[in-house]
């Protein structure tokens, strides 16, 4: 089992290094994580964008790009669609995103002839690695999918249980939030959560998977507050995964995280064939290599 995001990136240097496409290759953090996972063994990179402006910022920030495979495209719309083909073609692994808008890379994507679709639903994985807490926490969505219902949260659960799956846990436990743990017919989280709770039950979800809801976040995440509230599941105060009931608390959460707790992070896009690393503009290179590594196992 995994615990750490140093313990993550040791994984993915111990495995076959996997070739990753990044779309719109033309970013500093972007090419200075690239880089990196280069030299630790993780990636074998293929390029895709403005390359003149790509070697122009690899030279002036002293990165070693020689050797990389690179493809020139005159647009960030060409660039998602060659990153995509790649990838469909079976020439690359998985994707990373670069200078592009999300919108823009996901439609092609999503596209119905050479696309990486699959019956699943595309859904936002972010993994956290917090002073305060005793392993790695996993959180989901917070970055596609609004309002979700009780169809697609249950596709989302499955996405996220691939992603904890993938770093070696057999057992995943998924706490449903809300903000109370009782059901109130008035507050769909707690009756999504409940509902939930008794699909894990009847077997609906794949084996290891353990879900409680609703549960509040203090509940979640903290045994001392399940303790004083008289609060027992296997999940409560030992979540793996946080699954938030709008786009709203799974970003607030996730920026609370980063900003408030000193959070490190992986983000990779899940659902389609292939994973796509995505994190935000604003995240280091650090953030961007945990994240080509999560990546580069899950793909694996």
């Amino acid at each position: 089992m995994i615990r750490s995001l140093e313990a993550l990136l040791d994984r993915a240097r111990g495995e076959e290094s996997k070739r990753l496409v990044v779309a719109s290759c033309q970013d500093e953090e972007v090419l200075k994580a690239v880089v990196e996972a280069k030299e630790l063994g993780i990636v074998e990179p293929i390029l895709i964008g403005d390359i003149d402006k790509t070697k122009t910022i690899a030279n002036e920030s002293k990165l070693n790009i020689d050797g990389f495979e690179m493809v020139n495209s005159e647009s960030l719309e060409e660039s998602a669609e060659l990153a995509v083909k790649y990838v469909s073609s079976k020439k690359a692994d998985f994707i990373m995103k670069g200078l592009i808008d999300t919108s823009i890379l996901l439609k092609q994507v999503l596209n119905k002839e050479y696309g990486l679709r699959t019956d699943s639903l595309l859904s936002h994985v972010m993994v956290y690695e917090i002073p305060t807490y005793h392993k790695l926490l996993f959180l989901t969505d917070g970055g596609m999918n609004l309002y979700p219902d009780l169809d697609t949260k249950v596709k989302i659960v499955n996405n996220a249980v691939k992603v904890v799956k993938s770093l070696g846990n057999n057992e995943v436990k998924v706490a449903a939030l809300a903000a109370k743990e009782k059901v109130n017919p008035k507050m769909q989280a707690t009756v999504d959560g409940n509902e939930l709770k008794n699909m894990c039950g009847e077997g609906k979800f794949e084996d290891g998977v353990i879900i409680d809801g609703p549960l509040a976040l203090d509940l979640a995440v903290s045994k001392e507050a399940c303790d004083i509230k008289g609060y027992n599941s296997k999940v409560a105060g030992d979540t793996d995964v946080l699954l938030v009931p709008n786009i709203e608390t799974g970003n607030g959460i996730g920026k609370s995280l980063t900003y408030f707790a000193n959070g490190k992070s992986a983000g990779v896009i899940m659902g389609a064939s292939a994973p796509v690393v995505l994190v935000s503009r604003a995240d280091t290179h650090e953030a961007k290599l945990n994240s080509i590594a999560l990546g580069s196992l899950i793909a694996k």
